[in-house]
């Protein structure tokens, strides 16, 4: 069983690579088989924060996607919710984050964490604006800003270890739907 997951790993890394080589782009999660066990809602309950939310997982005909909603508070120091799941690999070679997103038109953000954001406050973070629409987002890696000046200035692919969907920083309602995440 073990040769049968090294081989398929092994595959799985090639085939990214000739993609990425291609000039392609590769998708993290479309949301379609069990995003439950890979995503994770987190709120600023965990910090003494007052918001509130959920992430519900949908589907509509062949279009599944997460649904991220409720309300963001800064009562108490907090100010977030999100979901967030862990990356098992980015090709080295990757240039930015790619999503597909509609939501109430409000901001957004993607967080970042490396090998090198220990803190659970530390985080490299791009902003997106929505629509009513299913649009596409590209995320330059040289866009997101570090959270602290004791992270490097530019999140490195080789070091992603985990992607968060991020409602934050200002009292406001959240909605927010994510089709797709990935890298190009």
């Amino acid at each position: 069983m073990k040769i049968i997951r090294l081989i398929v790993g092994v595959f799985a890394m090639s085939l990214t690579a000739v993609m990425f080589a291609a000039g392609g782009q590769v998708t993290v999660d479309d949301f379609k088989s069990g995003p439950e066990q890979r995503w994770r809602f987190v709120a600023d309950t965990v910090m003494g924060g007052r918001s509130t939310g959920q992430v519900e997982f949908k589907s509509s005909g062949a279009e599944a996607y997460a649904r991220l909603t409720g309300d963001v508070s800064t009562a108490n120091n907090g100010g977030f919710i999100q979901i967030r799941r862990e990356l098992a690999s980015v090709p080295d070679d990757a240039q930015g984050v790619r999503l597909l997103v509609r939501g109430n038109g409000e901001r957004y953000f993607v967080h970042l964490r490396t090998s090198g954001t220990i803190l659970p406050w530390q985080y490299y973070q791009a902003g997106f604006s929505t629509t009513g629409a299913w649009r596409e987002v590209r995320l330059p890696l040289a866009s997101f800003e570090r959270s602290g000046r004791f992270l490097g200035k530019t999140p490195k692919a080789s070091s992603l270890k985990s992607i968060g969907i991020v409602a934050f920083g200002r009292d406001h309602k959240a909605d927010v739907e994510i089709r797709e995440v990935g890298f190009y």
